[in-house]
């Protein structure tokens, strides 16, 4: 089985219940592995059992005192997650829990819904997978293994990170998983699902190939995440979203995380979430401060020459870069090579494989600058970005703050570049508008009148702005000249 698609034993899951700790983690004897598996043996210790029908009364965990937790108060410890769990946490070096962590999770052990609004990096992938996994560990699976618990993402990279973030959590645990999307051959994945998994994370129009098909089910579904809930909207997932929620149960837990919450989004989580808990740890949709944040005026055909110039600074060592189309990525990263600056770039038109190797090397640090499209914006969680360079302002100010979000992660500190041209301007108009704040300005300011923004389609629409109309007799152009006469009547004509 390929690295893209894993198919990991992580734990155990069903319905929670307080069984004895010797039953809670039956052995796997006989369990033919795939290619790919990676069983950890490991005996449970007791487990806290959590319940879906407890709910908080007074002095518990409620809406209101999820706000009282705080990285000051709490360790992973106090939380009270299983030991196995705390074992992995441990060996990560993670002991006090980011403030969504803090807030998200005690709710969710207690089998609440959860509505989370909060930025990228946050941690928020820890809030939703911890408390899933102190609950999975805690039942017991009696036959073929069904998905119990479901992370849809909107992007495969998303997914894939998603997947590797649930497998370290759950390293001491005995549970199955497997990681679905869009661009790589049924087959591995449908061996997956045949043997039986506990945890599916999943692209939606993947997924809702394999319920089609008849490959899986989701009637013994417990836990429904979704994650990037307002990206997955932006993308066109709704019809999808909603007929897979349509296959789950109805008393399912289910958590819904967006960085904004407002239309679609917010439609959504009154359809599927019953009484949820909300968890908001940053304004909607804002930087975080660690970020400095600059702006550089600069023309567009100079931009490569300027973006060569930054990039002579070697403390600019780990740079994310994004364009606004496929095609400027692949010129902008072949423009640094021949600069001798090493540089990948990823975007929607490369193949999966492709993409996964580029993401390699430059977390590895092989690779100096990655340049992205927004397919990347959000899809990625790689460690240790030191600046984001916007070359191409987005035209959606809420894409500059995920964009940005790829740096200044787990408490580190990044810088974030933009660069500006006369028609980006009204795009930089309403990204200061959507963060409150100004972008400070490096070198020189913006100089002439603000221009239009390009018009999509390339080089045949502004050759058809260009071409003179055909004229008719008197020398006035003629109504009809975008028009060609019907193929008939020039053969008539030339016939005479």
């Amino acid at each position: 089985m390929s690295e893209l698609l894993t198919y990991r034993p992580l734990g155990r899951m069903c319905r929670p219940h307080p069984a004895p700790a010797k039953a809670l983690i039956p052995k796997l004897n006989g369990f033919e592995m795939s290619r790919g598996c990676d069983p950890i043996d490991h005996r449970s210790p007791r487990l806290r059992p959590a319940t879906r029908t407890d709910r908080p009364g007074k002095g518990q965990c409620g809406p209101e005192a999820a706000k009282d937790f705080s990285l000051t108060d709490l360790t992973f410890k106090a939380l009270g997650l299983a030991e196995p769990i705390l074992r992995a946490l441990k060996s990560r070096d993670y002991e006090t829990p980011t403030p969504i962590q803090a807030k998200a999770i005690p709710p969710l052990m207690e089998g609440r819904d959860m509505l989370g609004v909060a930025q990228t990096g946050t941690g928020k992938t820890a809030a939703f997978a911890l408390p899933i996994l102190h609950a999975l560990a805690a039942e017991e699976v009696q036959g073929r293994r069904k998905p119990r618990a479901l992370i849809l993402a909107p992007t495969r990279e998303l997914a894939i990170q998603i997947g590797d973030e649930m497998k370290s959590y759950a390293r001491h645990l005995k549970l199955f998983q497997t990681v679905i999307f869009g661009g790589v051959g049924h087959g591995n994945q449908i061996k997956a699902l045949t043997r039986g998994v506990d945890i599916v994370i999943a692209t939606p129009g993947r997924l809702l190939d394999h319920i089609k098909a008849g490959h899986m089910n989701l009637r013994g579904l417990t836990h429904l995440v979704l994650d990037e809930a307002d990206r997955m909207l932006d993308m066109g997932f709704v019809h999808d979203v909603r007929k897979i929620c349509a296959e789950t149960p109805k008393d399912r837990q289910t958590l819904l995380f967006s960085a904004t919450m407002e239309g679609e989004v917010a439609k959504l989580a009154q359809d599927f979430l019953s009484s949820p808990v909300r968890v908001e740890v940053a304004p909607q949709a804002t930087p975080v401060d660690r970020i400095r944040q600059t702006v550089r005026h600069v023309d567009g055909a100079r931009k490569t020459n300027e973006l060569i110039d930054l990039l002579t600074d070697r403390d600019k060592e780990k740079v994310i870069l994004f364009t606004r189309t496929k095609h400027r990525a692949d010129k902008v990263a072949r423009d640094l090579d021949r600069a001798g600056i090493v540089a990948d770039a990823i975007h929607g038109g490369k193949a999966q494989n492709a993409r996964q190797r580029a993401i390699k090397r430059f977390a590895s640090g092989s690779v100096r600058v990655l340049v992205a499209t927004d397919i990347a914006a959000r899809g990625i969680d790689i460690g240790g970005v030191t600046h984001v360079v916007n070359y191409d302002l987005p035209n959606e100010p809420e894409s500059y703050v995920h964009r940005i979000g790829r740096t200044a992660r787990a408490g580190a500190s990044g810088e974030a570049i933009a660069f500006c041209d006369a028609t980006e301007r009204g795009y930089l108009r309403s990204i200061e508008k959507l963060i409150r704040m100004e972008l400070a300005i490096v070198g020189e300011g913006p100089k002439g009148p603000d221009l239009p923004p390009p018009v999509r389609g390339g080089g045949g629409q502004r050759q058809s702005q260009n071409r003179k109309p055909k004229q008719a007799r008197g020398g006035a152009p003629r109504a009809d000249a975008a028009k060609k006469p019907p193929r008939r009547k020039r053969r008539r004509h030339a016939n005479g």
